[in-house]
């Protein structure tokens, strides 16, 4: 007897209500493993950062931010700054626990330092496990970041991914960065106030990195977001850990170009005040060779020996490659149009 079209139709929708059903509670059963891993990593990661109060809360000067347990005995990894330095650092632990801190020891030139803390059996980073990872990597970033957490309440985390891994090239305010090695750049609004310090990890927990400053790219101009690879500093951070690298943090914020002494050319340019001052002619000393070939105040260096000049920086940059007798071809912008001269580069101070 053929089977009516009816029940067909209902053993189909039933097959596929079963499928749905069976579909619906794997996903259910692999967002709860989700999330089971992530309370997991949380609850590995949290208890092994500090929140560190300092010098500070002035304008654009914070008094709050982030370190890392590195031993069972209290030392804590952080970022050397303005926070720093008093002798009042107070460090709460991941329970709210208040202690007071004791600067170990200081490198200027990575900007990393070494506090420590009176406790016992302290949950730690074990820097021996600290790994390495490249671009596409999903990270998480832990931090006291506009010092939204307070007392045992747990730090910011962030996620994001590794975008490069590149050396860096940053300033802070006029000055260049002393710290030339490789950082993790990642995608993710990361170097906030109160966040130098803290920790960038794998998504299950490894750590990879520390925060660094608020930083601003030395060519583009613009924020940008990174940490320092731990692999790459550990034996520094070992030694810091000992009490051997002490280190005057002067060196810390050294300037990025020292301007050149430019009266044996006949001109001086404007003072360089902001990161792409343009190079204009501020003097021309009278009875010089500059006003000898014509050049005049305001006028605004545009080229030297065919090479671009955007700023007084990129100009004295380009003077100091030259020596005594060389040959220093110019050409400057004055209102509408373009004048080449050409000088002898004496002595340079």
């Amino acid at each position: 007897m053929a089977t009516p079209i009816l029940k067909l139709r209902l053993r189909r929708y039933s097959s596929s209500i079963v499928s749905a059903i069976v579909l619906i509670a794997l996903c259910l059963g692999q967002s709860t493993q989700v999330v089971a891993s992530q309370n997991e990593v949380l609850q590995k990661v949290l208890p092994k950062t500090v929140k560190l109060y300092g010098a500070g809360g002035l304008k654009n000067l914070a008094n709050y931010g982030t370190g890392l347990l590195i031993s069972a005995d209290g030392h804590i990894l952080t970022v050397w700054n303005h926070l720093l330095d008093t002798d009042q650092i107070i460090a709460v632990l991941d329970n709210g626990r208040r202690l007071p801190a004791q600067f170990v020891s200081g490198a200027g030139e990575a900007g990393l330092a070494v506090l420590k803390v009176e406790v016992i059996n302290a949950p730690h980073f074990d820097l021996a496990e600290v790994s390495r990872s490249g671009p596409g990597t999903p990270v998480l970033g832990f931090s006291n970041m506009f010092n939204v957490a307070a007392g045992d309440e747990p730090v910011s985390v962030i996620h994001g991914v590794i975008a490069m891994l590149t050396p860096l090239t940053a300033r802070r305010g006029r000055f260049d960065i002393p710290y030339k090695g490789d950082v993790f750049i990642v995608d993710a609004v990361m170097n906030n106030p109160g966040a130098a310090g803290g920790a960038l990890t794998t998504q299950d927990g490894k750590l990879l990195g520390i925060i660094g400053k608020e930083l601003k790219d030395s060519r583009s101009n613009l924020w940008i977001n990174y940490a320092i690879p731990l692999s790459d500093v550990r034996d520094t951070i070992e030694k810091l850990v000992r009490g051997e690298v002490i280190t005057d943090d002067s060196i810390e914020l050294p300037p990025v170009i020292r301007p050149i002494d430019t009266s044996g050319l006949g001109f001086r340019l404007v003072p360089d005040v902001v990161p792409r001052t343009p190079a204009y002619i501020d003097f021309v000393m009278p009875g010089s060779t500059a006003e000898a070939i014509g050049l005049q105040q305001d006028d605004l260096i545009v080229l030297i020996n065919d090479d671009l000049i955007q700023s007084c920086r990129e100009f004295y940059s380009q003077l100091r490659e030259l020596r005594k007798g060389d040959a220093l071809r110019m050409t400057v912008r004055r209102d509408r149009e373009l004048v080449n001269v050409e000088l002898i580069v004496p002595e340079l101070n």
